[in-house]
């Protein structure tokens, strides 16, 4: 068991400021707070508690429990490894992490199969998962061999010191040469298996640089900075934008031109300080082979 403490910085609810301020989801908060294992100034809370500026918020973290995830002979393409981490470039259509009942056929499954340790940070479901992308997102991703790899890599994403970029294709023409999209996202009020762009005050802040890369007839192909890591967030941002990721049937066109098993969305470039070295390390990964066949069509339509 161990036990982090934060000063608050000003009235927030509970379960909010602890998932900013620590690698704990707010269903996690809600869990522990509801074991009475979340604190203001010494009394238990509830996870909806607001804090005041200058409260000390205490939260006791069990210890992981064994690993319930199992080890599955499933083939990854691990792009570079050393006894701190280990990067992946996930293809389209591999879940991560097991959620929902769903313990079998993930990126962790085949990473206990493949690696010899994982950092337990995250505990039985999600060990050495620093970061995710979606199921149907392809590209590079950090893993953590250790606890203490695993804190260094968290604190470069909160402090946006790990840089993540990714490649789209959209659906029109996108006019500005480069730009930042800055919303707050958070679930759909009208389906809760959605993110969406929500009114000031609402949701969690996103913000995402785009660099258009290349213009064709009726696409557009842009690099994506994230700034943060919302769930969904570069693909609620290109809707937002009125130009929807081509292949995303959650939050782009409803008739799809192409024949596509998710979004042309890729996680192309990874860049990092190694946590133990200090050395500044950058990693890249292609295009898959689907994506460069959709490049070829829209290339030889363009004006």
């Amino acid at each position: 068991m161990k036990t982090i403490e934060i000063v608050a910085e000003g009235s927030f609810r509970v379960d909010v400021f602890l998932s900013e301020k620590t690698e704990l989801t707010r269903s996690a908060v809600k869990k522990l707070a509801d074991a009475g294992r979340i604190r203001i100034g010494g009394t238990p809370v509830k996870a909806g508690a607001v804090t005041r500026a200058g409260q000390r918020v205490s939260v006791e973290i069990p210890d992981p429990v064994p690993i319930a995830a199992r080890a599955e002979d499933i083939p990854i393409e691990i792009v570079y490894e050393d006894d701190d981490l280990a990067v992946v470039n996930k293809a389209q259509g591999m879940t991560v992490h097991a959620g929902n009942g769903n313990l079998e056929g993930t990126l962790v499954n085949a990473l206990l199969f493949r690696l010899k340790n994982l950092s337990g940070i995250n505990g039985e479901l999600r060990p050495g998962i620093v970061h995710r992308i979606d199921k149907d997102t392809s590209g590079l991703l950090v893993v953590a061999k250790n606890d203490r790899a695993h804190l260094s890599l968290s604190e470069q994403i909160k402090d946006k010191t790990c840089r993540r970029e990714y490649l789209a294709l959209l659906e029109g023409v996108v006019k500005e040469d480069t730009g930042t999209v800055v919303t707050q996202i958070g679930r759909s009020p009208k389906d809760r298996l959605k993110m969406a762009v929500l009114p000031a005050g609402q949701g969690r802040r996103a913000e995402t640089d785009f660099f258009v890369e290349e213009r064709f007839a009726r696409n557009t192909l842009v690099r994506f900075s994230l700034k943060t890591g919302r769930t969904h967030q570069i693909r609620v941002h290109a809707k937002y934008m009125g130009h929807p990721v081509v292949g995303d049937r959650t939050y782009g066109y409803k008739n799809q031109r192409f024949d596509l098993e998710g979004q042309l969305l890729h996680a192309f470039r990874l860049e990092l300080t190694h946590p133990s070295t200090g050395e500044r390390m950058t990693f890249e990964a292609p295009l898959p082979d689907y994506f460069e066949r959709v490049l070829g069509i829209v290339r030889s339509e363009r004006n």
